[in-house]
């Protein structure tokens, strides 16, 4: 801009309007900095005096002055008001009624295969058992041969197990929890009564009734003198505490590798005969692997499915529901925890 007092004048009277006419903080905020800033008309004017005589710098100097003094005051009480109005504003707009009901925060809690796995294991703890856990990355030899299943067993092939990469690393993700039962017989001399739950891993496609990642129960008693019917009564005792007292439990004549007699065995339930789980007395292959005596030690074993005994027992009908980790499902059986 040209230095003359109506120049400088000019520019006070336009930052004036600007300010006045600024209808929030943030407008304001750019005002000041077109009227008010470095880049302004009047600092520049100000930066010219060095140009002019000393007469004239005086002259100019105070005219140049007044008119930044009257923009300040002019800004500084434009803020002042527009900070109140959005205090008031604010005091509307987030304004708490202290008289409406507390929402509800939904509490969060046990996932129902959990709920599940610790009523077994309170069961037979209070039998005498103990619970044994081990890891889900195996050993191949501790998931396959010492449970007496051969090297051509189709269970071994890559349809049914993850193997872990190397090859040569024969590690697998557990197809089952019987390797906590074999690592219990080698660490532990009889009697030995464990309840063994956990995840397990099978080559499954996800489904209404199959998932690759499951969960067993199984059960493991070695000691003097054991038979098949101590096997009966355990399970007739554990079916009847999970889906009521007039269930009923039959055993089918099966195979499995580590058990010698082995069956399934199914409950009555609603009408109809279920398939639960697999049994039968531990094969003697397996206790001589594991370093018992056959001759002088029996025992017997099971196993489960938990996903299987939850969806009979509550009457679901889809895996996905117990899977893919909607709360609205886990709700309907309470937080679990006591």
């Amino acid at each position: 801009m040209s230095l003359s007092a109506q120049a400088i004048e000019d520019a006070k009277n336009e930052a004036l309007s600007a300010i006045a006419g600024a209808l929030d903080l943030d407008s304001l905020k750019e005002v000041k900095s077109a009227h008010a800033g470095d880049k302004s008309p009047i600092s520049k004017a100000n930066q010219q005096l060095g140009s002019l005589t000393p007469e004239e710098r005086a002259n100019f100097g105070k005219v140049i002055g007044q008119a930044k003094n009257q923009v300040a005051v002019a800004l500084e009480e434009r803020l002042k008001v527009l900070e109140a109005e959005r205090d008031a504003r604010v005091l509307i707009e987030e304004r708490v009624d202290v008289s409406i009901p507390a929402r509800r925060t939904i509490q969060g809690g046990l996932h129902p295969l959990t709920i599940l796995t610790n009523e077994i294991c309170d069961l037979f703890l209070g039998m005498g058992y103990r619970v044994a856990e081990g890891p889900e990355l195996e050993a191949e030899w501790l998931n396959f041969d010492a449970l007496n299943i051969p090297a051509d067993h189709p269970a071994r092939t890559m349809q049914d197990t993850f193997f872990v990469e190397p090859a040569d690393s024969h590690l697998v993700l557990r197809t089952h929890t019987s390797p906590v039962q074999v690592r219990t017989m080698l660490e532990e001399k009889p009697p030995i009564y464990v309840i063994c739950p956990g995840r397990t891993y099978r080559a499954d496609e996800l489904d209404a009734t199959h998932t690759p990642v499951f969960s067993q129960v199984e059960g493991l008693v070695i000691d003097k003198g054991i038979t098949m019917a101590d096997l009966k009564g355990t399970l007739d005792h554990f079916a009847r505490s999970i889906f009521g007292p007039d269930v009923k439990t039959r055993l089918r004549s099966s195979f499995f590798p580590f058990t010698e007699p082995s069956a399934e065995v199914d409950f009555f339930f609603n009408g109809r005969w279920i398939e639960w789980g697999g049994c039968g007395m531990v094969n003697p292959k397996v206790l001589i692997a594991c370093g018992i005596d056959p001759e002088v030690y029996s025992g017997f074993a099971f196993g489960m499915g938990l996903e299987r005994t939850l969806m009979v027992r509550h009457g679901i009908t889809d895996m996905h529901d117990i899977v893919e980790g909607d709360a609205r499902f886990s709700q309907n059986f309470g937080m679990g925890v006591k």
